[in-house]
Parts: C-alpha cells; structure tokens; sequence
C-alpha cells in the first residue's frame, strides 16, 4: 500500500532557503545574490526578503540586505525546547578551563553534526564555529560517535543518503573504512579524528546519552597539531572527555528530559 505524500508549503521551504543564504562569507546580500543562492525569481526572492525584513527578521539599506539578531529566536526555540544545551554548559566551560582547549557539544540532523553548545578558548579553524554551525558528521569526532549510536537500519539509510568526499588526505572517504572505524567507536566509546576534517586539527568526542541509553549528543575537545599530539589527546584530554560525557548523562537523567 502506498504512503501518501507529506503535504508541504513551498513558500515556507522557499523563505528557508533565503534565510540559509545568509552566513559568514556573505552576511550582507543584494537581492540579485540572494535570488541566485536560491534559485528563485527575483520577484519571488523580492517579496521573502521584504517579509522577513517587515517582521524583524532581516532589515535593508534599500541595496543589500541582512538578518538581524531576532532571527536567533528560531533558534533558541529549538534550543529551550531541547534543554540539553543549557544542562551540559557549565560542564564544557570547566572542560575547557581546565585544559585550555576548545569544546562543544552537538547533535545528529540528516547527514551533518550541528553545535549546540561551544566554548572557545582560541580560534583553530580557518572557519568560525557558532551555534548552529555545521559539518559533514562522517568527518567529525562528534559525528562519528552519533553515528555509531545509530540502529544498523538508520545508519544504512545515512550511507545511502550521504555524499562522501574526502575533504583532506587524511579524511576516511569509503563507506568500507568508515563503518569498521564507527565499528572501533562504539566499542571503544569514543572517537579521534585526526585532521580529517581540516588540515592541523584534531579533536576527540564522546557520547552523551539518555537514560535508556541513546545517544542523543557528543561533546569534544578541538585543538592543533602543532599544540598537542596525539598522545596528549589520549593522556590528558580522554579521562576528562569521558568523565564529563558521564557527568552530562547523569545531569540529563536527573531532569528526566528524556
């Protein structure tokens, strides 16, 4: 029996996509940009922008257009009714404090990890990292330790959905080397990626999860090559890792959020 297809309002994917234009690169845009991004008419991208500068949303100088900072309330819907972020932060700033390192804590959305929590301590990467950021999960520490939480069935369906590139000569870019190397994660409990990502940075992630034992987050620490080697992260920063993923769960199931 066929399943009906879920009903969707274009004009709400189309205002999306305008907002989703907007980033670090390019946070000022003239209307012929952001109908480029798009790929909309003019007209139509004209008539989304003048709506979300009417509501709050973005504002204009009449040539280029911007969004302004009530645009983090959608965010923050998401993140108040997450709770979990606001749970796991005093934990990341004492282990940031107490390394000197870099930490953050994200979740699993379709094939990307998305910080929702981050303490910097300097900045390691050539981009910036804010709430909301995202990267390609099967790059990331923080990735490969929610994706080796994943039921087999959800984590083949990722495989089949996922465009894989190897995004520096040391990235993993085999669905083959990838799934033995979530295989190690999820028996080790943890995860090292070692400039996969990008050049000079390492970072090492571990799981917080649920009472019922999901994984619902990952939390790392970020650093460079040239400050720590890898036996730094295997030394210093995993018991502090692990020991902070632990104290997280134990906070999660004390509010019975999940």
């Amino acid at each position: 029996m066929s399943t009906p297809e879920s009903p969707k309002v274009q004009s709400l994917i189309r205002g999306l996509s305008v907002i989703r234009t907007f980033n670090a690169d390019r946070p000022r845009q003239t209307l012929v940009q952001v109908a480029e991004a798009t790929g909309l008419a003019r007209a139509t991208a004209r008539r989304f922008l003048h709506t979300l500068v009417g509501i709050g949303y973005a504002d204009t100088d009449g040539t280029e257009f911007w969004l302004t900072p009530k645009i983090l309330e959608l965010g923050y819907s998401y993140m108040s009714g997450l709770g979990l972020p606001a749970i796991a932060q005093p934990r990341l700033e004492e282990l940031s404090r107490s390394l000197g390192e870099s930490s953050s804590m994200s979740v699993l959305d379709g094939s990307d990890v998305v910080y929702v929590n981050r303490v910097p301590v300097r900045r390691i990467m050539t981009v910036s990292i804010t709430i909301g950021t995202r990267f390609p999960a099967y790059s990331t520490s923080m990735g490969r330790v929610l994706l080796a939480g994943l039921p087999e069935e959800e984590l083949t369906d990722y495989f089949a959905q996922t465009e894989i590139a190897a995004l520096t000569p040391n990235t993993l870019s085999t669905e083959a080397e990838l799934r033995a190397e979530l295989s190690k994660v999820r028996t080790q409990g943890w995860a090292i990626v070692d400039q996969e990502l990008e050049p000079g940075l390492r970072s090492l992630a571990a799981p917080i999860h649920s009472p019922n034992g999901q994984v619902v987050a990952a939390i790392n620490l970020s650093t460079q090559t040239a400050v720590h080697d890898l036996d730094d992260l295997h030394r210093r920063f995993l018991p502090s890792i692990t020991e902070t993923a632990r104290q997280i769960s134990a906070d999660l199931a004390a509010t019975e959020l999940f």
